[in-house]
Formats: C-alpha cells, structure tokens, sequence
C-alpha cells in the first residue's frame, strides 16, 4: 500500500494529561480518511501532529515521505488545509484571496492566475470572482475555503469539521466536491461530527475517545462489527414505562435517552408486532447507522 501520512505510537501531553495517547495511523493515497470523536477525544490535537504544527512527546510520523515535524515545512508545500473556522481575509475579493494564499506556497503570480479559473468552477463561485468575502453568504465563504486549500494542487488536504453550519444544500455541494477530489487521487483527512457525512464520504474511519483509537475500519465493518443490525426508536412520555415491562423480551440491548428509547436487534418483526398494541407510542425502525456505533462507543452524555 501507499503510505501517504504514516503514525506510529504517537503521544502528546498537556498538563501532564496524555491528550494524545499511543495512537498509530497508516492513511493510502486517494483515500478519504475519518477522524471521529466526541469533543476532547483529541482529534484537532492529532491533525496538528501530522502537519507538523506541534511536536509529539512520544512517536514517530511520516507525512509524504517526510519526517514530521523535522521537515513539516517541506511537506505543508504538497498540503492542503481547510480549518474549522474560516479566516478568509474579508478585505480581499474572492480572486484575491486565492491569489495571495498562492503566493504563500512560493507560487508566482502567473502560476496563480492560470488556476484561478478552475478553481473558482470547482467551488461554483466565478460568477463572485470579483466580490468581497463580507457579501458571500456561509456556504459560498465554506467553498472559497476548500478551494483556497487547493491552490497549490495539494497531494494530501486535511478538512476539520467542513461543513459545520451549512444548510442541507450547501452540504450536499460540498460533499459532492470532496468526492471529486478522491476521484482525482487527493487524499482527504476528514473530522465531522455528522455521522451521516462520515459514512457517505470516508473509505476508513478510526473513532478516538480519551486520546485513543477505540475502533477502527471502513463505515460498513464498523456497523457490522460493533452494533446489532436493526434498531427501534421508541418514542413518547410513556415509552421508558413500556420499555421495562415489554421491551426486553425481544430486545438484545436497550438505551434509554430522555424520552426515547432505542432498541437494538437482529430480528425487529416480534418488537413491531409488540409496539402494534401501544398505539399511544410512536416509533420508527431503521438499520443500524454509524451513528449508533460512535453513541455505543463514546457514550450519550455530553462533553463538555
């Protein structure tokens, strides 16, 4: 296999807290890449050790062939970034941003002009060529970032958390961007707290929580490995009641969340027929989804 980005052992301590701890990473060329995990889990910590942005106190990395952090500066040259907030410059028109981030790569201004086309139909933004960064809309500012990350033609682009905050058709545009990008042999290191996006865009996935990759593999092992196939969403003020006296009959596992409660089976058709005599709840049955393995995995509380 291509070896793109490769991470053995790799620890990083704050205050004496492993925030990173022991984790090891082999990502191929022209995969798309996750990186799952409740806030905390030490996902944001993780990318900056592979771009060389912090050193590790423990562990070795390889980033295109490079020793990172001792050459980061020579890899970041073939890297792309698209950060989890946006810091486009808004005193710049859309052409003008890409234009001075080229420069930042040692790119001449011809170089950048030249691509600067392709680049503003791979976001859907020439006809906003000329527009200050204030006037675009949240979606069109995402698309400027993801294009803005390409302007070097970059053979790795990491992506942190890229479409938080877009409506469901800036979303889908985005997604239909990254795909593209796999197609052509980018390889993509994803963070998102979609699930649903996850499982749509990355060929692997490893899930981290406390500083450690808890499971790892591609969406559909994950679900196969780890959750029972079907699920019943039970909802209503009475559902937790009619959970303890029925459910567990024909129920592997059970979840309680507020008022829902999620039943987890290989076989559901006993559980519905059971839900048929309870009109007054309400339920929806469905495979299992990633979601499911990341709440088994992590946990439903909240992280703070």
């Amino acid at each position: 296999m291509n070896n793109v980005i490769s991470a053995r052992n790799l620890v990083k301590v704050y205050a004496g807290e492993r925030v990173v701890d022991g984790i090891s990473l082999n990502i191929v060329r022209g995969e798309c890449f996750g990186l799952l995990g409740p806030n905390g889990a030490g996902k944001t910590t993780t990318l900056r050790l592979l771009l060389g942005l912090i050193a590790p106190d423990g562990g070795a990395i390889e980033l295109l062939g490079y020793p990172i952090p001792g050459q980061a500066r020579t890899a970041r040259l073939r890297v792309g970034v698209v950060p989890q907030i946006d810091n486009l410059d808004p005193d710049f028109t859309v052409a003008e941003n890409l234009l001075v981030y080229g420069r930042y790569f040692g790119m001449k201004d011809s170089d950048i002009e030249a691509r600067l086309p392709e680049l503003l139909e791979f976001a859907n933004l020439t006809h906003k060529r000329d527009v200050k960064v204030p006037a675009l809309s949240g979606g069109m500012k995402r698309r400027l970032t993801l294009a803005r990350a390409l302007v070097n033609d970059p053979d790795v682009i990491f992506l942190d958390e890229p479409t938080t905050g877009l409506d469901p058709q800036a979303r889908h545009l985005i997604w239909q961007r990254l795909r593209e990008l796999t197609a052509r042999g980018k390889t993509l290191i994803l963070t998102t707290h979609f699930m649903d996006e996850a499982e749509r865009l990355c060929h692997r996935l490893a899930v981290m929580d406390n500083g450690r990759i808890i499971s790892q593999g591609s969406p559909a092992d994950l679900i196969a490995n780890n959750i029972e196939p079907q699920v019943v969403e039970v909802f209503g003020e009475q559902a937790g009641c009619w959970a303890k006296n029925h459910a567990a009959l024909h129920t592997e596992r059970i979840e309680v969340s507020g008022e829902s409660v999620f039943c987890y089976l290989n076989e559901a058709q006993p559980l519905l027929l059971e839900l048929k005599a309870h009109p007054e709840l309400r339920y929806l049955h469905r495979p299992a989804n990633l979601e499911d393995v990341f709440l088994k995995l992590t946990g439903r509380e909240m992280r703070e």
